[in-house]
């Protein structure tokens, strides 16, 4: 997406997700009954009906749903406004031999595609890895006649990286940094963020513009991991929009998985339904319509039999089960999960629109601070659902 039409993209979202934001911010996880289901219950009952397993099967795709009015005009929107154009790619040189060892697969093909993706007017003369862990993007980028500093906080993660960079006998500074802390940039340093998560990558955004850095790329995640309660726009345009977006709501982008394997789904589904499942029994023993938030618990968990899961729940939260018919219990979970993930789909519709919003308000920053931007996508999608990049340069 080319820098004049950031703006205009961003301002058409923006009008989007505030007049639809009672269909997209209530959680079907948390409410028994939506409040945008008595507007349109055809829709909700048509939802209702399906199984998990149709779920599953358009939890990617929801857009493509044949669910009731006005679903099908809702996806038709959300597609138009969430689209942007994969980046021009251009050819890396080889990597040095067994460059990529230790680096997972996946993360390697994001590595690769990333790195293709970054075409600057001027060739960059020192590389900064921003939140670098070992430093495998930074080695993949660096050539003959270019400087690679690092910032990791993990030391261990630092130790790993120098003896990589060691061992391939290329000359990179790994530096123990706290990013949130006090840290020096230069106009010379070319910074790069592969997956930097929330605060993180806004940090180098604000960082990089002020000490006059002539370029740099950002891929953003885990919008949600923030400091703040509510999410704090960035540019002009976020800052006067009446969208207020809380950390639940920064979650919704990440709610898509494509990348996940059958066991990890497996665990996904059984700890949703037993948590579910819990969530109903609370309910009726406290005589309260109303969800109880519960700590976030180990796998181990998992294997506990679902009575005694239930009661160990239940001892966390200060309340007596009493007898149950804990099959009927964890059946009725199951169920929940069911309509829960199929009334997931109509939030799916607005994952990306939200998404690009927050990377646009990312683009609409630098823009104001004198940059060029552009916005695209620098992978598949089944790669990594986190696919979008925000390139700046400034002369």
């Amino acid at each position: 997406m080319p820098a004049r039409d950031v703006e205009t993209r961003f301002r058409a979202l923006d009008a989007f997700l505030t007049e639809h934001q009672g269909l997209w911010r209530p959680r079907p996880f948390t409410h028994q009954r939506l409040p945008w289901e008595s507007e349109l219950p055809e829709l909700a009952q048509w939802l209702r009906q399906r199984t998990l397993a149709d779920a599953e099967t358009s939890h990617n795709h929801p857009h493509e749903v044949p669910a009731p009015a006005p679903f099908a005009a809702l996806a038709a929107e959300a597609v138009r406004l969430s689209a942007v154009d994969k980046l021009p790619a251009q050819r890396l040189p080889p990597a040095a031999h067994r460059l990529s060892v230790d680096v997972p697969g996946r993360k390697w093909q994001q590595i690769e595609a990333f790195g293709a993706a970054l075409h600057f007017a001027q060739t960059p003369t020192h590389w900064l890895d921003w939140c670098a862990g070992k430093g495998h993007l930074g080695r993949r980028l660096l050539c003959t006649g270019q400087q690679l500093t690092c910032l990791e906080h993990d030391p261990a993660l630092i130790a790993a990286g120098q003896a990589l960079s060691d061992h391939h006998r290329l000359t990179v500074t790994h530096r123990l940094q706290d990013v949130m802390a006090h840290v020096v940039l230069n106009a010379e340093h070319t910074p790069v963020a592969l997956h930097a998560c929330g605060d993180l990558h806004v940090r180098l955004l604000q960082l990089a513009s002020a000490a006059g850095c002539k370029q740099l790329a950002v891929a953003p995640c885990c919008y949600n991991r923030i400091n703040t309660p509510t999410y704090q726009p960035l540019c002009a345009a976020g800052r006067a929009s009446t969208l207020r977006l809380s950390i639940d709501d920064l979650g919704l982008p990440l709610s898509e998985t494509v990348t996940a394997g059958k066991r990890v789904r497996q665990q996904r589904d059984t700890s949703m339904a037993r948590r579910l499942a819990f969530d109903q029994l609370q309910r009726q023993i406290r005589g309260c319509d109303e969800y109880l938030p519960t700590p976030s618990l180990p796998a181990s968990w998992l294997a506990k039999p679902f009575a005694d899961y239930c009661q160990a729940l239940a001892d966390l939260k200060g309340l007596s089960t009493g007898k149950q018919q804990w099959a009927a219990v964890e059946a009725d979970g199951w169920r929940r999960l069911a309509e829960v993930r199929n009334l997931e789909l109509l939030r799916g519709l607005f994952r990306r629109p939200l998404e690009l919003w927050l990377v646009l308000d990312r683009a609409l920053f630098l823009r104001e601070r004198g940059y060029r931007v552009e916005v695209g996508s620098f992978c598949d999608p089944a790669l990594t659902p986190r696919n979008l990049m925000v390139l700046a340069e400034r002369d």
